[in-house]
């Protein structure tokens, strides 16, 4: 193959990635703008802390049902016609969220949200698997999720202040536009084979083709996976954890139980969200750099699970002491992303759509259930008090029922830790096979 070859699959590769990458950096900022806007949409819709709860967690309800599905259609179709659909769909809920009339519509438009973007990590995932070689996989992912955190950090202090000047509605109806821009960029550059430098398409890479009779005995070989189930469980605890309390919780626990301002709560978040990204880079090249998994999984989410026994204890701490256990806090989170990792690597590498979409719909799975739950267990506790604007006032007790359920889960998720193989950074799943578990499995 020419160098010239190889230099355009090179081009083709870089803007396939960058149009993706940006994709994905909105879908972040989609997931977690209720935890910067949460008192702006109490006031625009009159809700309580359960409606709230149910009002966010619309994204998760369908991002969770779409998962298994969109790993499914970008291993037979290819990723360039969901992310199309995907950006157009995503647009016209932000269109439509942005000028809902009342909670209902607004419900309807957080539920458009999550379906088009529910397709795109999924096949940013596939994207890097066609893209690059298997000991890359995890730092690249680290790298993507590091820039695609800029939108769950610009989802803190950054939408808060600005929403607050120009209004949370103007804000959804421009990421409107930019959603069908992005749709398009898709089309337009990203491929749906191999773009390795020096790799040749086939003709079953070349044009992916939908056969029902593969996807289901590929489905349902990646359920049968006994490997398969510990990272589910990692990714509902921890990820669905970290969905509930920084999508939409952590704002109110800031400022109705520790005092805090709006603007320093909104702080916080974003330095969360920053240690996140930070973290995902760092977790991954060093989870790669040791060629494991394992290890680093039970050390992080056991750091993670920590730092939810200190907010447990309700004291009010000095700022620089919160500042930077909410920073390290979103550092030891990103411990869920090696989860990805591990599902291509217990599984056909044929099926790496698939087994990551049904390792992720763990974290949305618990994030649908929690944020509505958490804020319903909130408002059992709550004594009447109603601020200036009509919106609940909650005390510092009424948090500690929810915050002791999101402890829990973030525990659940610890503990699978130990259930999971270590695949030293590579395929294992021929070798998983019963003739040669005995010798080759390695705990």
């Amino acid at each position: 193959m020419s160098v010239e070859t190889t230099g355009r699959q090179e081009r083709q590769r870089t803007l396939a990635m960058t149009v993706v990458v940006i994709a994905y950096v909105l879908s972040f900022f989609q997931r977690f703008a209720p935890a910067g806007i949460a008192a702006d949409l109490v006031a625009a819709f009159n809700t309580n802390a359960a409606s709230l709860g149910v009002l966010a967690a619309t994204y998760f309800y369908v991002y969770t049902v779409m998962q298994v599905p969109t790993g499914i259609l970008v291993d037979t179709l290819g990723p360039r016609r969901i992310l199309l659909l995907g950006g157009l769909v995503s647009g016209g809920g932000s269109l439509l969220f942005g000028l809902a009339p009342n909670l209902d519509m607004a419900l309807l438009g957080r539920t458009l949200i999550g379906l088009g973007v529910s397709v795109t990590f999924i096949a940013m995932l596939k994207i890097i698997a066609l893209s690059f070689e298997d000991r890359r996989f995890a730092s690249v992912v680290g790298v993507c999720m590091l820039i695609g955190n800029m939108g769950s950090v610009l989802a803190g202090a950054p939408l808060s202040w600005l929403a607050q000047h120009v209004g949370w509605r103007s804000i959804f109806v421009g990421l409107a536009v930019v959603s069908v821009i992005l749709g398009v960029g898709c089309w337009r550059w990203v491929l749906d084979r191999p773009t390795r430098p020096g790799s040749v398409p086939t003709a079953a890479t070349d044009r992916p083709r939908f056969d029902r009779t593969i996807v289901l005995s590929g489905l349902l070989s990646v359920l049968r996976n006994r490997a398969t189930w510990p990272l589910v469980c990692i990714n509902f605890g921890i990820s669905g954890s970290f969905f509930a309390f920084a999508g939409l919780w952590v704002t109110p626990f800031l400022t109705q139980a520790h005092g805090m301002s709006r603007a320093t709560a909104t702080n916080h978040v974003s330095l969360y969200f920053a240690g996140f990204a930070i973290g995902c880079l760092l977790i991954g090249a060093l989870s790669d750099r040791l060629r494991l998994r394992k290890s680093v999984l039970i050390v992080t989410s056991h750091a993670y699970l920590g730092i939810w026994l200190v907010w447990l204890t309700a004291r009010t701490l000095p700022l620089s002491v919160s500042y930077s256990l909410i920073a390290v806090m979103g550092l030891v989170t990103a411990s869920f992303t090696l989860t990805w990792a591990c599902a291509k690597e217990v599984n056909p590498p044929q099926l790496s759509g698939m087994s990551t979409s049904v390792i992720n719909m763990g974290g949305f799975l618990a994030g649908a259930i929690l944020q509505p739950l958490v804020g319903w267990v909130i408002d059992q506790s709550w004594q009447g008090g109603v601020g200036a604007n009509g919106a609940r006032i909650y005390r510092p007790d009424d948090f500690h029922a929810g915050l002791l359920l999101l402890a829990g889960t973030a525990g659940f998720g610890a503990l699978a830790t130990w259930l999971i193989r270590e695949t030293h950074c590579r395929n294992i799943w021929q070798e998983m096979s019963p003739n040669s578990t005995a010798t080759n499995k390695s705990n």
